[in-house]
C-alpha cells in the first residue's frame, strides 16, 4: 500500500480491468507500477469485478475499486489520472471504446481520457476468432488514431485459456513511460 503523504511526488495510474480469465493476475501490473513509483487505482468493468480479488486489490492499492458512477455530491475516491492502462482489454471493451459507447464507468473514463489528453495504453486479451472479426481491427485502428498505445499480445485459440503465461502486464508501463511527462 502507498503512503498517501508521498502522493504529490508520484504519478497516478488508473488500471482498467475487464472481464477475462487473466484479470485475476492484475496484481502483477499493480506491483510493477508501484515499483516504478506510481500510485494506482483500479476501475473494473461491472463484469470484470467477478474476475478479481477485490479485497486483495484494495489492500495493495489503498484505494477502493471503482465500478459504478458515484452519486452527485459524493467525494471522488481516486485522484485524477496521469495515465491509464487497460489490462486485460477485452474484445467488448475495445470495440465499445472505439465506437464512443460509454455505458459503464470504465468506458466513460476511457472515452473522456481522449478529450483530456490522458496517455492511455491497452493490452488486448482475446481469442483468435474474436480477433478475426473486422470490427476488432477497425477498433484498434481507431484507438491508435486517437493516440492509444496498443500492446503486442497475440490472440489465443478459441475455447482455450491461452497466452496467460505470455501476457506482459508490464508492457503497459513500458508503453506509458515515454508518454507521461517526467517518466520517459
Amino acid at each position: 500500500m502507498t503512503d498517501k503523504s508521498d502522493q504529490q511526488n508520484r504519478s497516478f495510474l488508473y488500471v482498467v480491468v475487464c472481464a477475462s480469465g487473466i484479470a485475476a493476475d492484475v496484481g502483477k501490473l499493480i506491483t510493477a507500477a508501484q515499483e516504478q513509483n506510481w500510485d494506482v487505482g483500479v476501475i473494473a468493468t461491472p463484469q470484470g469485478l467477478g474476475f478479481i480479488d477485490t479485497d486483495a486489490i484494495v489492500a495493495q492499492t489503498g484505494y477502493p475499486i471503482r465500478s459504478a458512477w458515484r452519486s452527485p455530491g459524493d467525494p471522488r475516491p481516486l485522484p485524477p489520472a496521469d495515465a491509464i492502462a487497460v489490462a486485460p482489454a477485452t474484445f467488448n471493451t475495445i470495440n465499445k471504446w472505439a465506437a464512443g459507447i460509454s455505458d459503464t464507468l470504465a468506458l466513460g473514463i476511457l472515452c473522456e481520457a481522449y478529450g483530456f489528453g490522458i496517455p492511455t495504453a491497452a493490452l488486448p486479451y482475446l481469442n483468435s476468432a474474436q480477433a478475426a472479426h473486422p470490427a476488432y481491427r477497425e477498433s484498434l485502428d481507431r484507438l491508435q488514431e486517437m493516440g492509444v498505445l496498443i500492446g503486442s499480445h497475440e490472440p489465443h485459440r478459441p475455447k482455450a485459456v491461452g497466452g496467460a503465461d505470455r501476457f506482459r502486464w508490464e508492457e503497459a508501463l513500458d508503453l506509458l513511460g515515454p508518454a507521461v511527462p517526467g517518466r520517459g
